[in-house]
């Protein structure tokens, strides 16, 4: 059994937990894609959508800040992954059994947790693999794996809706690749026991110091995130507008996770090749995805739904391969921690004012999405400026 990764089983490995995500958000993503409609069916407000969604990014991103140190300092890297996949994956078929909306903003709550616990563990461990297969590759392979799962589950909700109506039933039969998901990320940690293990010993110069450029990386990355609308208020205007019918809603969600696939493959790709600089163009992505999907006709929103897609990809593969980049191992669970916590401040409040707006603007809330997108260059170019001196 080896004790370090080579490019052979770096790349297995890399496969075999995008394999677990694949299943994982099969079944949390499938959730996701019809928590608005859900909640507008209990009785939910755009605020409260705006709310619930925000609340459950920033308590699951700020966890993410001390389960990042607590895997830092305990080097239990894999027991504290397989602590969060379990609890995220029993909160999928728990939705089944809220009768209100505050009861299901607790099970999504729930489920950002479990996330949040295993996120800095695991990407640190990804990141291990990454550096010997690239950083942007690793997370745009996974991310990849990752998305297609994502495709499947709004597409199972939408053959169970359209046969039964229900979204308890829906929930429900997500309890299944909640479970192969459990099962097979216990085979993985079974597999590749080392990948947790403490780092090996750090070269002279790496120091677990976080640099300039990280802050700025991370502050680029916070507007980013308060620019960039959640997909239950998306889904939830839908639903207002009847843009598209509730039927077709997780299937476009469907859509724009695959689009989420492919950009996390190509950007994450073009990041080992030219850098940083590659988020310029995926920011103005973002960018236009406000515009399109709350203002635009069916195709135009459609059209904005793919962008956002995009988006998220860059968000989830280029940004994570960043901070890769940025930061040295012994300070890596930490750094994804630290940089986790920000976005998810960022994306709290970013949700509750973009849901309060909704109530209020949509040309408000368009204008405070494209605005702070477009802000978050300026912090870019200054980590490219830094990056190249």
């Amino acid at each position: 059994m080896p004790e370090t990764f080579d490019r052979k089983s770096a790349l297995a490995f890399i496969v075999a937990f995008g394999v677990v995500s694949l299943f994982a958000d099969m079944a949390y993503e499938g959730m996701r894609g019809i928590t608005g409609p859900y909640l507008a069916l209990l009785g939910a407000s755009g605020t409260a959508v705006g709310i619930i969604a925000g609340t459950g990014e920033l308590f699951g991103y700020l966890l993410r800040l001390a389960s990042g140190r607590l895997a830092e300092k305990t080097h239990a890297y894999w027991p504290i992954t397989l602590a969060g996949y379990v609890l995220q994956m029993a909160a999928v078929p728990a939705m089944a059994l809220s009768g209100s909306w505050w009861a299901a903003a607790g099970f999504i709550i729930l489920e950002r947790t479990g996330k949040a616990l295993r996120n800095p563990a695991a990407n640190t461990m990804m990141s291990r693999a990454g550096e010997q297969i690239g950083q942007g590759w690793a997370f745009g392979l996974h991310e990849a794996l990752d998305q297609t799962g994502a495709l499947i589950g709004p597409l199972i909700t939408a053959l169970v809706l359209a046969r039964h109506g229900q979204y308890t039933d829906a929930f429900l039969w997500l309890g299944l690749p909640a479970l192969v998901t459990v099962l097979i990320v216990v085979g993985v940690s079974l597999r590749y026991p080392f990948a947790g293990r403490a780092a090996p010993k750090p070269k002279a110069q790496e120091s677990a110091t976080l640099p300039r450029a990280f802050w700025l990386y991370a502050a680029s990355a916070g507007l980013v995130a308060f620019g960039f609308a959640d997909w239950p208020l998306i889904a939830y205007h839908f639903a207002q507008v009847k843009t598209v019918t509730p039927v077709l809603v997780p299937v476009l969600y469907a859509g724009a996770m695959g689009a989420t696939g492919i950009g996390a493959l190509a950007f994450g790709r073009l990041f080992d090749r030219i850098g940083f600089v590659v988020l310029l163009p995926a920011i103005l992505i973002a960018a236009a995805a406000a515009p399109l999907v709350f203002l635009g006709s069916t195709w135009l929103a459609i059209a904005g739904a793919v962008c956002w897609g995009v988006a998220l990809g860059v968000e989830t593969s280029a940004l994570n391969a960043g901070v890769a980049r940025l930061v040295s191992d012994r300070g890596r669970a930490n750094a994804f921690g630290i940089f986790s916590a920000v976005f998810g401040i960022a994306w709290f409040a970013g949700s509750a004012a973009l849901g309060a707006l909704y109530d209020v603007s949509l040309t408000a809330l368009v204008g405070v999405s494209v605005a702070a997108e477009l802000a978050a260059l300026l912090p870019l170019v200054l980590v490219l400026r830094a990056q190249r001196a």
